[in-house]
């Protein structure tokens, strides 16, 4: 299947560059999965297309402010480091900018040296492995000297790093938002389930991969990241009553659409406490065995959720809504408007 079939022309005034002052203040494009017919709607009439006995399943994770900008020891030479993974203690996986400054052994400092970093191993691509020493608490530290490591095609600066958060985000590790979540307020979710509709949680925490363009003119030979899942037993009892009964599982973003098909998949179709790495590549051909719809913002062209979306809904109905989308001046991308697939 070639990677062109998921293009489309998107003019690049309508990825959004920053976000709407009310999270429901978003535009909603209501897709039905099996005609391809769709509405236009506000964000915050999502509770109407929800039923008693559904599940909205959001995804809990919550974004680093993991882009450092600090100076070489010995040089006083500027470097960015952005956090992607702890690998143990203080030691994490990074990418360094310009790579080509930053040997084994290069200290640098951050802020009022309240943080340093020593490299102690390169790898491909910018990759180094730092090891932090800081005064404190590292994840306080943080918060006071990182940035939030928005998307490449976002030029502008964040005034509120809370607003590329979920109302909902607890679980830290994330490079970045699950954005279809930053729609919710907590009253809109207080109201949904007040209609008798179930809310609960999964994390996925999001790796930069997900940004990742698709270089493979086959989608077949895409490589897919791997992330980090986990779901609670809590989680996994009200899933598998709600499927029992009947009900429709509803996934809040790719990231929550991920893992639940990564834990049904294993599973003959069934939820259970677990937590693992997901490297799971949905597109077109692909049988759902967890979800019944999904919330979701609008994506890249070729980019492997759109290929996600197109398998759930159809890539004609996808690529109709989105020529429609673009016509009607939606706002694309992680600050941009919503797509509900039911």
């Amino acid at each position: 299947m070639k990677v062109d079939l998921f293009n489309f022309n998107l003019p690049e005034e309508l990825i959004a560059q920053t976000p709407l002052t009310e999270r429901t203040a978003s535009r909603l494009m209501v897709l039905d999965k099996q005609t391809g017919d769709f509405k236009h709607e506000q964000f915050r009439n999502i509770i109407d297309y929800l039923q008693a006995d559904d599940c909205l399943i959001l995804n809990d994770t919550r974004v680093l402010p993991a882009r450092l900008f600090g100076v070489k020891e010995d040089t006083g030479a500027q470097i960015e480091v952005l956090l992607l993974k702890q690998v143990e203690n203080d030691v994490w996986e990074t990418l360094a900018k310009p790579a080509k400054r930053v040997k084994v052994g290069t200290i640098i400092t951050f802020g009022d040296g309240r943080l340093k970093a020593k490299c102690i191993s390169e790898g491909d691509h910018g990759g180094r492995h730092f090891e932090f020493s800081y005064d404190g608490i590292f994840y306080e530290v943080l918060d006071l000297l990182g940035e939030m490591p928005l998307p490449h095609y976002i030029k502008e600066q964040l005034d509120d790093k809370e607003r590329y958060q979920t109302v909902f985000a607890r679980e830290r590790g994330s490079a970045a938002a699950p954005t279809a979540g930053l729609h919710f307020t907590k009253e809109l979710l207080e109201e949904i389930k007040q209609k008798g509709v179930h809310v609960a949680f999964i994390t996925l925490h999001v790796g930069l991969g997900t940004f990742r363009p698709v270089s493979a003119e086959s989608v077949e030979d895409h490589d897919m990241h791997a992330e980090f899942y986990q779901m609670t037993q809590e989680t996994a009892d009200l899933l598998n009553r709600v499927k029992a009964d009947g009900g429709r599982i509803i996934s809040v973003g790719t990231t929550s659409t991920r893992t639940l098909e990564t834990i049904a998949s294993g599973h003959d179709g069934q939820f259970q406490e677990t937590s693992g790495w997901t490297d799971i590549f949905i597109y077109p051909g692909y049988e759902f065995k967890a979800i019944n719809g999904m919330l979701t913002n609008f994506h890249l062209p070729k980019s492997t959720l759109m290929m996600l979306i197109s398998a759930l809904a159809g890539r004609e109905h996808v690529l109709k809504a989105y020529e429609e989308a673009v016509k009607e001046r939606y706002r694309f991308f992680s600050f941009g408007d919503a797509m509900l697939i039911i």
